[in-house]
């Protein structure tokens, strides 16, 4: 009997399967829901080129395969310990297990808090590009729309969502992967050449700021962990998604990073991708494709746009959902659908909140690419600490439990390389935070307050808890 079964009885409300969520993912459609949350087309048409102009020029590509390397070792330990760490609490749960409630409650809402200014980010960007290919009435009003439509998917389970996400993402890597083989098929402006690795060029430039969007662009991985209820196998599903999502994405955003360069030529490409990053990508993209391709690509990005807010939606109702199940946020939260299996309760409650802060935005009179590029920049920076803090945690949980099934790689030596990289580009994103976000001083220090804030609010509320309320303190984590 299938979790969509119509004649499936319900869940009874006081079962403990009540508040466990339901699904059957394979490794192939988890990748994908992964790589939705990414945007592999839009990263490829708007970031690269900014990696290229500002960054560290000819040598981007090589930005990607070193942000791959150290998200790749934060990846050794993290898989690691989520055979451990039985509950899909993600960040959240992860923190808790090793540096203790207070910290890993303020890692929770840290998270949510960055997984909703990516919302309403996307919902920005996705509106703009519909009003761009449909036309007729305004973006915010597009946006609503696509509002209401992912909170149908919402309302069902990953699996209903996971079709839809493989579609779209289908033909966002077919379309970035006809887009290298045209340019290296056609030889390039000045020929193949593969100086971009040379250490000369990997060294060259703002180095700093390539790594920084380099590390940006690999958002996305961490969510697998969170759909562990969802999927089938978890203890094979999940490393096994994972590392193939930091590879295969490394891989094409260095990849196509380079075929730019050849597009463009690499005596040119800086001045160019500098002076106009998306018209740069849209430039070659017409040369070397056609035409149709440059027309092709705005619908695209559409199909894009609604697979990242999916995909950002359900991560965020899945991590209120289980603060419902701790009880940290009111229990009901914390019940699945006694049919479908889904956070039904939280993903509505989701749906509401994007609803009234996008609106809030609208009223305020905010222009949409701008919102996008502070709240993805703001989004971006609260990522990397929670994988800092979630760095230091598996070293904190591995020293103390030291799992049979772990050596010193596992619990020291490539948590340490990554925390030791992490620390290194939170201190790049804090020294560079006016590149991050764009508009201003004091929008940068209140985006930098509403972040730190969040994770002393969260301790301060696990605190307050552990003194009125010992019984839901307990459960913090389900640690």
């Amino acid at each position: 009997m299938t979790i969509d079964d119509p004649n499936a009885p319900p869940v009874q409300q006081n079962s403990e399967d009540s508040q466990r969520l339901r699904g059957n993912l394979g490794s192939i459609q988890l990748i994908f829901t992964v790589l939705a949350f990414n945007g592999p087309l839009g990263v490829v048409a708007a970031f690269a080129p900014v990696v290229i102009g500002y960054g560290n020029g000819i040598g981007a590509p090589a930005a990607y395969l070193a942000a791959a390397g150290i998200v790749g070792l934060f990846a050794v330990g993290f898989i690691k310990m989520s055979r451990h760490i039985t509950n899909p609490g993600g960040f959240y749960s992860f923190v808790t297990a090793g540096l203790g409630k207070e910290i890993g409650l303020g890692a929770s809402f840290l998270a949510v808090t960055c997984y909703y200014i990516l919302l309403l980010a996307v919902y920005a960007v996705a509106g703009l590009y519909l009003q761009t290919v449909v036309g007729g009435v305004s973006w915010w009003i597009w946006a609503l729309v696509l509002q209401a439509v992912v909170g149908v998917f919402g309302y069902f389970n990953l699996d209903f969502s996971a079709k839809a996400l493989s579609v779209c993402l289908c033909l966002e890597v077919v379309f970035v992967a006809v887009y290298d083989v045209f340019v290296v098929v056609k030889g390039g402006a000045a020929g193949i050449s593969a100086d971009s690795f040379l250490p000369a060029n990997i060294l060259s430039g703002n180095v700093g700021i390539a790594l920084l969007f380099g590390m940006l662009c690999m958002a996305g991985f961490e969510v697998t962990v969170i759909f562990r209820d969802e999927v089938r196998d978890p203890d094979r599903t999940i490393p096994r998604a994972t590392y193939a999502f930091i590879a295969l994405i490394g891989l094409v955003y260095a990849v196509s990073t380079w075929a730019i360069i050849q597009a463009i030529g690499p005596e040119d490409t800086v001045a160019r991708t500098a002076g106009d990053p998306t018209g740069a990508f849209l430039d070659t993209l017409s040369t070397y494709v056609g035409t149709f391709a440059a027309d092709l690509v705005v619908p695209l990005l559409v199909t894009a746009g609604f697979a990242a807010v999916l995909a950002t939606h359900n991560v965020l109702a899945r991590y209120a959902f289980n603060l419902g199940v701790d009880e940290v946020l009111p229990q009901r939260i914390g019940f699945a659908h006694p049919r479908h299996g889904s956070p039904h309760l939280a993903s509505a409650i989701i749906s509401v909140l994007a609803v009234v802060g996008f609106l809030t935005f609208v009223l305020l009179g905010a222009e949409p690419k701008l919102l996008y590029a502070q709240l993805s920049g703001a989004f971006g920076y609260g990522l990397i600490t929670l994988m800092l803090m979630t760095s230091a945690s598996v070293m904190v949980f591995m020293a103390r439990n030291r799992p049979g099934d772990t050596s010193i790689w596992h619990r020291q030596i490539a948590p340490g390389l990554a925390f030791i990289g992490l620390a290194i580009v939170l201190w790049l994103a804090t020294t560079n935070i006016s590149v991050l976000i764009t508009a201003g001083t004091g929008v940068v220090a209140g985006m930098l307050a509403l972040l730190y804030g969040s994770i002393l609010l969260g301790a301060a509320y696990a605190r307050k808890l552990r003194n009125t309320r010992p019984g839901t303190y307990a459960k913090i984590g389900r640690q």
